[in-house]
Order: structure tokens, then sequence, then C-alpha cells
């Protein structure tokens, strides 16, 4: 189906949220009347632009408080819209919103309301132009599609129809399924928002937590398969606006605007792109540091070896059981993270090529490599905060082997008990939260988790993890308390042992540098639960944190902080599946001291 988008859903003035439509794949766009009256360009200039931009304008919006209003005031009304159909034509629009009233001076009337849209629809179709009738959420009378279907069919204009918004209609606990009621032919305009669920005033909700599909928890595709069933042929349309994307770059919020689409779509039964493919599990994480001595002694400390030096970069291989890490000294990138950082992860995928696939699909920048002759051809892909997603197939018959680009270097074998990586965790830009969770979703296949938040001593953090069915991998997501707070973006990578306490203990030895938890956190833990003889004070002793659910048990610790670069050892008995969340605002604190 075509896709469009409103231009109040982008930042920036008209011309630029045009061009950045275009250049994000969308057939058309709604322009907002506030962006046509800041507009230095004439409407038919506005019009030649997006001409030449290859997008129609789908919808002009909106007008307020049109109906059910006594008649001095409809005839006022009638005089501002007939302005606005002339402005129209100016414009090359066909098609405007008609919001159902918030005026106090509406009527709770029905009747009366199918009468003035009628006379109004008679007066757009003398300039070629139809009524889309919206129920808002909060109308003084009107707040639901059903109750604006059953005006319109009453007033009974070939020029008059309903323009149907998810968020209105889901907001409100409305049910689709009577969608399948109006003809389809009757459905003018179709807009589409997602939004997270809160317990909230639903215009404020609307206002300020609009997201796009995908991102919240609203049933969007459910509500889109039933216009689809009813009849609907007009475009998708996004309808989105919130705190973040007012202030968000306009190009790369219509590239996350039309992945949502992409994803949308798929979900709805309406297009097949290639199929997502669920990573099994990390091959590598990649840390870059100019100075390997910042981090070498940490690594080594955590029972890692350095087995193997790439045949022709600057990268050399640690392992630890099946934990593997990059350390690329080639740091010539332009890239302004901190040293030492997380700059790229390895997922094990039953099928690269079909990933990288599903990921161009998705919009997902595919990154060029520089390669010798016989290096093993490994697509990357780019997520939204710069880090880079390799799909390989290590060690697997017929796929590149990532590892014989590696000559293997002496070393002596030794470890403190990590079998794995458990999860990585990847804090995220402030104004890329919500994009960075559709893209784990939807371009890595991950299922996202619900979002929460965490208490740092400077405000509120939100973080949202994704896995897949298995826990083999388990990427949580985070974004600081304020935009300018880059002293809260570290990344960490979580290494999983079978025994904590024993791996602990063999770290400090080796001369690991780990968190100090205040002893007022192990009081606190003696009161939240019961332990063993000398269990308490042995995670006491060590700086261990403890968790427990009604699966399982969790002990983790971490190691100061280098660079924006941590990292954790966990212990996962039973099926306990978190991240130990409770403990977040304890280490938060003892990493700001």
């Amino acid at each position: 189906m075509r896709t469009s988008i409103a231009t109040v859903s982008l930042s920036g003035p008209l011309t630029e949220k045009l061009t950045a439509a275009a250049r994000a794949g969308f057939d058309g766009v709604e322009i907002f009347e506030n962006d046509l009256i800041g507009s230095p360009l004439a409407p038919e200039e506005i019009r030649e632009r997006t001409a030449d931009l290859g997008l129609a304008i789908d919808l002009y919006q909106p007008m307020r408080d049109i109906e059910a209003v006594p008649d001095d005031v409809f005839a006022r009304n009638l005089r501002r819209a007939e302005h606005k159909f002339r402005l129209m034509r100016r414009l090359g629009a066909d098609t405007v919103l008609v919001c159902s009233s918030v005026s106090p001076q509406a009527l709770d009337d029905d009747a009366l309301a199918a009468e003035q849209l009628r006379r109004l629809a008679d007066l757009a179709q003398e300039y070629g132009i139809r009524i889309a009738y919206e129920a808002l959420a909060w109308g003084r009378h009107v707040s639901t599609y059903d109750h604006a279907w059953r005006i319109v069919e009453a007033a009974d204009h070939p020029a008059l129809g309903v323009c149907l918004d998810s968020f209105h209609i889901l907001a409100r606990g409305s049910d689709p399924a009577g969608i399948a009621d109006i003809p389809g032919e009757r459905i003018f305009f179709l807009q589409l928002a997602d939004a997270p669920l809160m317990a909230l005033d639903v215009l404020q909700w609307s206002r300020h937590y609009r997201c796009f599909p995908g991102q919240g928890d609203l049933d969007v595709a459910g509500l889109v398969r039933a216009a689809v069933r009813a009849g609907y042929r007009g475009p998708l349309s996004l309808e989105v606006f919130n705190d973040v994307f007012r202030q968000a770059d306009a190009g790369r919020t219509a590239v996350d605007a039309q992945r949502s689409l992409a994803l949308l779509q798929e979900s709805a039964g309406l297009t097949a792109p290639p199929a997502p493919v669920v990573p099994t599990g990390f091959a590598f994480v990649e840390i870059a540091t100019a100075d390997t001595a910042r981090i070498t002694p940490l690594l080594s400390a955590l029972g890692f070896s350095r087995t193997a030096r790439h045949s022709g970069k600057p990268v050399d291989l640690w392992e630890q059981g099946e934990a593997r890490i990059l350390l690329n000294t080639d740091t010539d990138t332009g890239s302004h993270r901190p040293d030492p950082s997380l700059t790229a992860v390895g997922l094990e995928n039953p099928d690269p090529a079909a990933a990288s696939a599903r990921a161009e699909s998705l919009l997902a920048p595919v990154l060029p490599r520089r390669r010798a002759p016989r290096d093993a051809p490994l697509d990357a892909v780019a997520a939204p905060d710069g880090t880079e997603f390799f799909f390989c197939a290590t060690g697997r018959p017929g796929h590149p082997g990532w590892t014989g680009d590696f000559a293997p270097a002496p070393h002596t074998p030794g470890g403190i008990g990590v079998t794995r990586i458990d999860h990585v965790a990847l804090t995220q830009p402030w104004h890329q939260f919500d994009e960075a969770a559709l893209f784990h979703r939807s371009v890595l296949g991950l299922r996202p988790h619900a979002s929460i938040d965490l208490a740092d001593p400077y405000g509120l953090l939100r973080s949202r993890a994704a896995s897949n069915p298995e826990g083999t991998v388990r990427i949580a997501l985070g974004v600081g308390a304020s935009p300018t707070d880059d002293s809260a973006r570290p990344q960490h990578v979580a290494l999983a042992t079978d025994d904590l306490v024993t791996s602990v203990r063999r770290a400090r030895a080796a001369g690991a540098r780990l968190l100090p938890v205040p002893a007022n956190y192990y009081d606190d833990l003696a009161a939240r639960h019961e332990f063993a003889p000398g269990e308490l004070e042995t995670y006491r002793e060590l700086g261990i944190l403890y968790d427990r659910d009604e699966k399982g048990e969790f002990r983790h610790c971490y190691t100061v902080t280098t660079g924006s670069l941590f990292f954790e050892l966990v212990e996962r008995t039973g099926g306990y599946d978190g991240y130990g969340a409770q403990n977040a605002p304890v280490r938060l604190a003892a990493q700001r001291t």
C-alpha cells in the first residue's frame, strides 16, 4: 500500500520535512496547517516542490470545531472553510481532515452535526474536495469512531467520509472489529500511531507519547487489518507527535518511520519482505581502543587469553570458553566515542545472507567493509547508535569462517570460569531509544521486553531488553536521564559463569578491579531474602549483587568503568530471565561516586 507521513511528525521547516519524507521513500505527506502557515513558500511553490520530490499531498489538516454549533457560529465556520478550500486547490490537496469538536459551544445533537457536515461537504464538493471526519478521543460529544460513522452515515454525502486514527481508537479501548460495518469507500483516510500503555489523560498521552507502530503497545496491525478487510485502499499514513521527534533529525526520523510501516505491513499480512532470521548466539564483541594497555590487563584478569591476530588488520582475538572479544586498535574512524568502547557485535545466525537481505529491506544501512581478497565476506549493518552488527556462522560448513582470517598466537590457556557472553548493554543517544528498540525487533529479529525505569542519582533511566526465545542472545538497551548527559552512556558486556563466587575470587586474585558495593545494600538484602549460613557474608566480601524471582536466582558483579566500557560477571540458576534490575540503582550510584 502507499505510505504517507504527516509533516507534524518531523522536525524543522516544511521544505526539510518534505525532503526527508521523499528520501525515506514515502509516497505522500499530510501537510499540517501550521507548517504551511509558517512557510515562506506560496502554496503553488509547495505544490511544485512536493511534485518534484515525487510526493503526493494526501491530506491537509486539520479543520477544528466545525459541527454541531449554533447557526451564527456555523456561518463563520463555513466562511473559514471556504478560504481553506481555495487554499487547498492552490496547494493541490483534495482531502481535508475535520476533527470532532472540542468547543464548549458544541451541542450534543447528532442530527445537527450531520446536517452541518452535509452543508460543509456540499461546499467542499464545489472545490473538488472531500471531508474526512475524525473522532478525537477527547472530543466534547463525539469521541469514538463508531459515533463519528453514525453521523457521517446520517449526513449521507459522497464528499463526506471518516478518518480512522489508530491512537484515538485504541487509546479509548474501542474494538476495531466494528470497522467492518463501514463501507471501504467511506473510509477516506487512515492515520496510524502507536503508544506505550500509560495511565494518563488521553490528550497528554496523545500529544507527548505517541510513537511509530511497533515501538509501543497498541495493536495497530490489527486495526490496519480491519480497515483493509472493510475495503480501505488509501495510504497508510503516520501521524505521530512527541517531545523527542520535535527535537530529532528529520531525515533519520523519516527512515525510522518508513521502517515502522514496513514492519506494520508485514505484521498485518499486507506484504512479505524477507523473513526475520533470529540470531542464535554471540559470535564476538569488538572493543576499539587506541591503547591496548588500558584494556588488556582487565581482559587477562577476567581470564581471557590472546589466542590469535588478524592477518591484515590490527585486531587481536581474545577467548575464554565460547566468549570471544576482538580488540581493535584501528580507531581512526572519525568516531567520538570514549576509548575504549564497544563498537561491534557479531551474532551467530542460521542464514547470514538472508539476515542481510532482511536488514536491507528494512532500510538498515549495510556497511561497506574493507577486506583483503582472502578475508571472509561478512555482512554488517549499523544500528541507530552506530554499533555494527555482523551476521556470522562461526565454524559452520558451507559458510564463510571469520576465524580463518586470524593467525594463531602463542598463549597459555587459563580462565576464571567464563563460559560465554550472556548479554550486552548498549546505552542509546537520548533521541534514539524507540528507534533502537524498533531496529532490534524488526531488523535483528529479537523479541522486545517491557520498558522499565531505573533510578539513577541524577534522574530516571529507561531500559528495554530484547532477546531471542532461547535467551542465548540478550541485548539491553538503555537511555540516559537527559539529552546532554554523556556520563550516563556507558556500554557493558556481561560474561556468564556457572560459579560466580569462584570466578570472582580468581578475577580478584588476578588483579581485576571490581565495583565497590555499599554495605547498606547487604543490610537491605538481608531484610528482603533469607540466605544459607555464610552466603550473604560471601557476597558482601566479594561485592556480589543478588536477585531472585519465581523461576530462579541471579548473582552478578561489575568491574570499574574504563572509558565507556565495563564488564559484568553473571550466574543464572533455574529459569531466571531478567537482568537484576532491582540492583541497577545500586550499581548506578556506585558508578557515579
